[in-house]
């Protein structure tokens, strides 16, 4: 489900991908069988596009990789998380609009850079 402006983020590469990555990380939990998330992703996809530079974007599937949504206790999908740091920095569950969830990540990013 990754598009040239997202990451496969699997259980394997989440430590480096996400928490030693030097720019903030998007994660989209998500699944196959789970119709929000197919609602959700074109937002996801056009923030990955949008933000590129600024921001990385990354999917995981939570069947594939039950490992990291487990630690991070992920029981509801779709689920987004932005981490910075190595840390959570927003955590939004289920389908938004776009724009609540870009209000919700772009205080943790430096647009400046784009």
């Amino acid at each position: 489900m990754a598009n040239q402006y997202t990451s496969e983020i699997t259980d394997a590469n989440f430590e480096n991908e996400v928490l030693k990555s030097k720019q903030p990380v998007l994660i989209d939990f998500w699944a196959d069988w789970c119709g929000p998330c197919r609602m959700v992703a074109p937002h996801v996809d056009a923030i990955a596009a949008e933000y590129n530079g600024v921001l990385k974007v990354g999917k995981m599937d939570v069947d594939d990789n039950p490992a990291v949504p487990g630690r991070y206790g992920i029981v509801g999908i779709p689920t987004l998380m932005l981490f910075k740091g190595g840390a959570v920095v927003a955590r939004i569950t289920g389908a938004q609009p776009k724009d609540r969830i870009v209000a919700q990540i772009l205080p943790h990013l430096d647009t400046q850079l784009a």
